[in-house]
């Protein structure tokens, strides 16, 4: 009875850390660095991705190191969030930084743009819950 209970014991625990296996403390978050809501850029311009509270790793890393970081994905242009049970998608407004990279250079059409950071773990899915940022509009001169 003892060895039956270490095993169901065993499973608890295994199961919880499966769970929390992607979960970023609360107090993570995901922004933009030196680049804010209303800003009026000239392209090409560089923006910064800034993280607190977990790591960036490369899109694809493995062990233990996928369970506490994630990568960038910046969101360009969306009219609504992607479907957060799922892989971000990757296309032109979905843009992913799958290197572990933490800015880009960008080059956007004159006029109004909204920005979104959404970090993704090593299978390009958010975490649970996941790390966005605000959305920003910013203005292309």
């Amino acid at each position: 009875m003892k060895a039956l209970n270490n095993v169901i014991l065993m499973a608890l625990l295994l199961g919880s850390s499966l769970s929390w296996a992607h979960t970023p403390p609360k107090t993570a978050k995901v922004f933009f660095i030196g680049l804010e809501d209303g800003q009026t850029v000239s392209s090409p311009f560089t923006v910064q991705f800034g993280i607190e509270g977990f790591g960036i790793t490369p899109a694809g890393t493995t062990g233990k190191r996928r369970h506490t970081a994630g990568h960038h994905h910046l969101l360009i242009d969306l009219s609504e969030t992607p479907d957060l049970d799922e892989e971000i998608p990757r296309d032109a407004q979905h843009q992913h930084f799958d290197q572990g990279e933490t800015e880009a250079v960008l080059t956007l059409p004159k006029g109004e743009h909204t920005l979104q950071l959404l970090l993704g773990d090593e299978s390009h899915e958010p975490q649970d819950p996941a790390l966005m940022s605000a959305k920003i509009r910013i203005f292309v001169k």
